[in-house]
């Protein structure tokens, strides 16, 4: 880095914090509590209002936190000795437990609905590294395969019998916009026998799913920007346009 550009980042990092800006990731939202990613570290708020905790501090950066159904824990991705693994550590605080040790990269999608397991995606079950979801037990263990051939970004039904699923990875992270061959669709799972049903869809870029009730909301482009949809998933009609404002 030349003195040009260190004084350049100085002078737009002391302007960004003069003006009262931070940038604030990847949050996950409890009864009571947000849990969200500042400057590679997990920091914990309440919903109602008052000052951040952080909640990790360890030499590495913690990404990706998801709050466990009764909001006790909280699942995140770490990467404190160059690889990215599944950890828990407790909402009021404590040392993070690591629970996978894979050699290639794991990744938090959620809890399963009774809280007891976290679903996550890893990329080195397969020669051409595509994604397959597995879960863990809280308290550490093998983790076991989910029962289908490609998956990641999955979110369980309440009664834990179905997933809401990518059947593979995003291609618009690079190319807004996206229309081509590997547009992402969502494909709901019966995972009794992984026959799948797929949201209605012609070329959009679909992703995010979080089952909630009988609705699956997620993030679609398929009117221009990314906004948020909502699917019944008793119903099955074409998912309504359920927000104006824009999301990222």
């Amino acid at each position: 880095m030349t003195l040009k550009t260190l004084w350049l980042f100085l002078a737009a990092t002391t302007a960004l914090l003069a003006d009262g800006r931070t940038l604030f990731r990847s949050p996950s939202v409890s009864r009571t509590h947000i849990v969200f990613v500042y400057a590679d570290d997990l920091w914990i708020v309440p919903r109602a209002g008052g000052d951040a905790i952080r909640l990790t501090s360890g030499q590495g950066s913690e990404s990706n936190p998801v709050f466990s159904p009764d909001g006790s824990m909280v699942a995140f991705d770490g990467d404190y000795d160059g690889n990215r693994d599944v950890f828990v550590v407790p909402a009021v605080g404590g040392i993070p437990k690591r629970l996978t040790f894979h050699p290639q990269p794991d990744s938090v999608d959620s809890w399963t609905p009774d809280g007891k397991r976290i679903l996550f995606h890893n990329y080195g079950s397969w020669v051409d590294n595509k994604p397959r979801e597995y879960t863990m037990d809280l308290n550490g263990g093998f983790p076991v395969e989910v029962p289908l051939p490609l998956a990641l970004a999955g979110s369980y039904s309440p009664d834990g019998k179905s997933l809401a699923y990518l059947p593979y990875e995003r291609a618009d992270d690079a190319w807004k916009r996206y229309r081509g061959g590997r547009a992402t669709t969502i494909w709901i799972a019966n995972l009794a026998d992984s026959s799948v049903v797929k949201i209605p869809r012609t070329d959009s870029n679909d992703h995010s799913p979080m089952w909630i009730g009988n609705q699956i909301y997620f993030l679609s482009d398929r009117n221009g920007p990314y906004t948020l949809f909502a699917y019944d998933t008793v119903s099955r009609p074409a998912p309504p346009h359920f927000s104006r404002d824009r999301a990222t």
